[in-house]
């Protein structure tokens, strides 16, 4: 009987050591599945390894900057500061969901739960001012930046419990909460030099040029004007198959400009090289200068085959005036899509629906299986929210439609709001008023036509244009009743969902929450993806995550090009394929 309990001791451990096996050490990893491309691949499969050396890049930018810190909350980072002057771990393929390979680590051993995995940090690579990568860099920044850095650090790597650095070049993270993806998360966590930041406080803002080890060093900074990158002419990496045929430029130099229009003319004059234009209107009728007629500016529209971003007018619920649902899906309804897609667009744009619009991932015409429903509740939602039939209102195109706006009247009388003397009050005679706060006029348009809409229905808009640097702050504290926002998810949602919608970021300064999101099915949904075992356990709580911001009316949402509207002088080259979010800049290069 001994003997028997004793072997049946061994078989308990035995199970257990096996269920953390970990396999041989590789060069990629995916979160689903395998890396599409082989441990000897030459290069990305959207780039020219061929690509001309070279040149300078030139864009123009609307907006300002007052830090070259890309990590923290206080201030605006000069723009692609993290993608040009720091790296990861591994590098993604965007030519994928989610697959990472070997960058500044030549491999990653994961076990097979993935509660351990390990990087190994390659011996040649350094940082620009000379000095080696090591372990203890890793170790530092994921610390550094958990602690004092972006709450989205903090929401990712406070789940790692342990680290160990068994030598310079090794780093063994550890995690208990079962998170699939959390190996992907630190493999793309920026890695900073902790020599450099000694004597210095990481968590202000800063106008001094960062030390990393990407391909760029920061030359020159006009704060709120201008920066310029130079190419590092000692960058350790250029030669990895990863990097090949990208950083084609010796100088990328970003100008700043008070808005659209005047960045605009930049191009046109030939101070820009290339530009990607959000303004239909101008896309459709600004472009008629010779250049463009003689083939010297190229105008074109680059496909993009993941979900189309997500945008609109949000509600933020943090306000009284917004907290019933019925309010935001009356408000939701009255928004004339048609009639400004005709008359300020165009009729340049589709209307996107939910969270993962045109993707397998869209909850649009898909009724809820049983891993959705056990999410959710079975009795969780309205019935077309469920079976997948709930659509967008349709409007006339008339700009007042009756039939839409009394539909969207009777349920603000549901909510306790009724017309009175041409004016929407509560039942304490309260108006219905709010301010709908934009960052720029190109927003202004769009903003005015829901105005006059809404007023039709007695609800006061007040439209409050504010600069960029206002803007960016009242984003970060909550200080606003709505605002134009754009969310970015790609086919691998993950972490990044809790930034986006997780009930923390409802009193939490500085997450994408914009609506103030605070839905523990919401969140039950994200810790299913993050927890998924298969490709349909994954896609399953993708799509209740998006049944249930559907549901909650927390945006007003826009439209969709299918695509990047890009305008590049025809001395910028680019190779034909491009990646699944689109237009990629990266993989430019100046023609001879």
């Amino acid at each position: 009987m001994h003997f028997l309990k004793t072997l049946g001791c061994a078989l308990a451990t035995f199970a257990s050591l096996a269920t953390a096996a970990v396999s041989a050490p590789a060069p990629s990893i995916a979160m689903h599945g395998e890396p599409a491309l082989p441990p000897d691949f030459k290069n990305l499969p959207y780039v020219n390894p061929d690509a001309p050396q070279g040149g300078t890049l030139r864009q123009a930018l609307s907006g300002s900057f007052d830090s070259l810190n890309p990590f923290i909350i206080k201030g605006t980072a000069g723009f692609n500061v993290r993608t040009l002057v720091f790296e990861s771990l591994m590098g993604r393929n965007w030519d994928e969901p989610f697959s990472l390979y070997g960058l500044l680590a030549e491999s990653i051993d994961v076990s097979d739960d993935r509660s351990t995995f390990t990087f190994k940090i390659r011996p040649e690579a350094h940082f620009s001012d000379g000095s080696p990568v090591t372990a203890a860099d890793v170790v530092w920044s994921m610390e550094t930046l958990r602690d004092k850095g972006r709450p989205n650090f903090k929401n990712s790597y406070s789940k790692v419990t342990s680290v160990e650095t068994p030598d310079d070049h090794t780093v063994v993270f550890k995690q208990q909460g079962g998170d699939r993806e959390l190996p992907l998360i630190v493999g793309l966590m920026p890695v900073l030099p902790k020599k450099a930041w000694e004597g210095k406080d990481f968590d202000v803002t800063t106008l001094e040029p960062l030390v990393g080890s990407g391909p760029y060093v920061i030359s020159e900074v006009k704060a709120g004007e201008s920066i310029t990158y130079k190419k590092d002419p000692n960058y350790w990496g250029k030669n990895l198959p990863l990097n090949k045929g990208l950083w084609n430029f010796d100088t990328l130099r970003y100008d700043y400009f008070r808005d659209a229009n005047a960045a605009f003319e930049a191009l046109k004059k030939g101070d820009a090289d290339v530009r990607i234009e959000t303004d239909p209107v101008r896309w459709t009728s600004g472009y008629d200068f010779p250049a463009v007629s003689e083939g010297k500016l190229i105008k074109e529209t680059v496909t993009q085959r993941s979900p189309a971003p997500t945008s609109g007018f949000v509600f933020n619920t943090r306000r009284k005036i917004f907290e019933d649902v019925r309010v935001r899906e009356a408000l939701v309804m009255a928004f004339d899509f048609e009639w400004a897609n005709t008359n300020l667009f165009g009729a340049a744009y589709k209307r996107t629906f939910g969270y993962y619009s045109g993707s397998d991932l869209s909850s649009l015409g898909k009724p809820a299986d049983e891993r959705e429903l056990a999410i959710i509740g079975a009795d969780g939602l309205r019935k077309d929210y469920l079976d997948g039939t709930y659509r967008l209102p349709v409007s006339d195109g008339s700009g007042r439609d009756r039939k839409v706006l009394r539909a969207a009247v009777a349920l603000l009388a549901d909510a306790g709001w009724t017309i009175k003397d041409g004016a929407m009050v509560n039942a304490a005679g309260e108006p219905f008023a709010f301010t709908l706060t934009l960052a720029n006029s190109d927003q202004e348009k769009i903003a005015l036509h829901y105005q006059r809409t809404l007023k039709q229905i007695g609800i006061r808009v007040d439209v409050r244009l504010i600069d960029p640097a206002q803007f960016t702050s009242i984003q970060k504290t909550y200080d606003y009743d709505m605002i134009p926002v754009t969310w970015f998810n790609s086919l691998s949602p993950g972490n990044e969902q809790k930034l986006y919608f997780g009930s923390d970021g409802r009193k939490t300064e500085g997450t994408r929450n914009y609506a103030g999101i605070a839905d523990p099915k919401v969140d039950a949904a994200i810790d299913a993806m993050l927890k998924a075992n298969s490709e349909e356990e994954f896609e399953s709580a993708v799509r209740a995550e998006d049944r249930l911001l559907v549901a909650g009316h927390y945006l007003v949402p826009f439209y969709d090009a299918g695509g990047q509207w890009v305008a590049r002088w025809s001395t910028i080259g680019r190779p034909e394929k491009q990646p699944l979010p689109g237009f990629e800049a990266t993989t430019l290069w100046r023609n001879p």
